[in-house]
């Protein structure tokens, strides 16, 4: 749903506009989608390579030295799988008109935050809350 909304050039969203305009979130789509496009290039190398490196190794160490390899680069891809699902839901997020408000309390999450992280859903008082309460519960 990418609308024909022409961005500045070197735009950024700015506190004195209106929170989540048409400019604004136009600037999170094309910044989301990019970073998706992205994390995918960069998994179709990592299937190429993972494709390519299947081959027979007699050294132990060499090939418990690439088993190695190879069990980080899937953790990797992992990690990168978990953050294109984060990515695909802040792109329908924008599309609903909810993207950039904080799920715990509804208030706009900061544009600087969600510039840093644009796959953010918590605004920085509500993910310190859970942070907190992470840690405190997490040796239950």
């Amino acid at each position: 749903m990418t609308g024909n909304i022409v961005l500045p050039e070197g735009y950024r969203p700015a506190e004195d506009e209106p929170f989540m305009n048409e400019r604004q979130a136009e600037y999170f789509r094309r910044k989301l989608t990019a970073w998706k496009n992205d994390l995918l290039a960069e998994s179709r190398d990592t299937v190429a390579g993972l494709r390519d490196g299947t081959r027979s190794i007699p050294d132990k160490a060499d090939r418990a030295s690439e088993e190695t390899d190879r069990a980080l680069e899937l953790r990797t891809r992992d990690r990168q799988r978990k953050l294109i699902a984060k990515i695909d839901a802040a792109l329908r997020r924008i599309d609903d008109g909810s993207y950039g408000y904080c799920d715990e309390t509804g208030d706009p999450i900061s544009l600087r935050r969600l510039d840093a992280r644009p796959i953010a859903t918590l605004g920085l008082e509500a993910q310190e809350r859970h942070e907190r309460h992470e840690r405190v519960h997490r040796d239950d």
